[in-house]
């Protein structure tokens, strides 16, 4: 049994499918039910079972058992590498990182071009997600780090906090409110918004402050990430909420206008999170002290 058979089936548990864990190890889904049976005939135990009617899987008690051995395997195998790694001082290894759009199109590129120029034989493995997954992928151990909005302290996981954005009101060219300045919450009042989806950390923040200041919106339609609500504001079909860095390009080119928002309290919080009781390698060390630094610097 190798450790690559471990790593294919803790993949397969935390994704919950077949491909998705196929995709992560470079095999085909083929190989990773072969991988599955291989294990259950050695242990002459059933560890997964089919949900009927569902593409899901769910553990038996065996395969409970053995996923937390397994996890157990990894870690101190991971540490092993990290610990020969350390002895050449070469930085070196693959950092999984998870983040949202909004953090990864338009914040994230200046450090990992930076990183991937300081560190040439470590990688950067950058991957899209909304927060609950991320949250979700970090505990689990799918991802190394994940990099989020509003990050909120829970256990397991220890936050790394970085300096926030400021949040911006964005319209098409041409409404009233694209001349001004500055807006208030107040100024808000009535208008038609294009939202983030409910679940997402910005749109509770920003119900919250409007809410806060007595201020009722016209919810248009509702999306999940940043790109898609730009779009759906350049076409006219409402106001947004977003954080100002996500829309630099954009008010340059005169496709939206960029109006700043008064109240203190629109600032958006960001944070790196990981899990607590796992040690980070010295590339995912490396790359929070980039994120850190970079941070300073703005």
């Amino acid at each position: 049994m190798q450790i690559e058979t471990l790593k294919i089936f803790c993949d397969l548990v935390e994704t919950r499918s077949f491909s998705q864990a196929a995709e992560r190890n470079l095999i085909t889904q083929s190989a990773v039910s072969q991988q599955v049976r291989a294990l259950e005939e050695r242990f002459r135990r059933r560890l997964l079972e089919r949900v009927r009617g569902r593409r899901d899987i769910r553990l038996t008690a065996a395969g409970e058992a053995f996923y937390e051995e397994c996890r157990k395997v990894l870690a101190a195998y991971e540490n092993l590498e990290e610990r020969m790694r350390s002895l050449t001082e070469t930085v070196s290894g693959v950092v999984r990182v998870a983040t949202v759009y909004s953090i990864g199109l338009h914040e994230l590129p200046p450090a990992v071009r930076r990183f991937m120029t300081l560190y040439p034989e470590a990688k950067i493995d950058l991957e899209y997600s909304r927060t609950t997954r991320i949250v979700r992928d970090v505990l689990s151990g799918a991802v190394d780090l994940g990099i989020v909005a509003y990050p909120e302290k829970r256990r397991g996981l220890e936050v790394v906090p970085l300096p926030g954005d400021r949040l911006v009101l964005i319209c098409p060219p041409g409404h009233p409110l694209s001349k001004r300045r500055m807006v208030n919450a107040k100024d808000l009042d009535g208008e038609g918004f294009i939202l983030f989806e409910r679940d997402i950390p910005t749109r509770r923040a920003t119900d919250r402050i409007l809410r806060s200041y007595g201020v009722k919106v016209r919810r248009v339609i509702e999306f999940d990430n940043i790109e898609t609500i730009k779009r759906a504001v350049e076409v006219g079909m409402g106001l947004a909420i977003v954080p100002r860095p996500s829309v630099l390009d954009e008010q340059k080119s005169g496709q939206l206008a960029v109006v700043a928002l008064a109240e203190p309290e629109w600032t958006r919080s960001v944070g790196v999170i990981y899990r607590s009781d796992r040690a980070l390698s010295t590339a995912a060390r490396k790359f929070i002290d980039l994120l850190v630094e970079g941070s300073e610097t703005k």
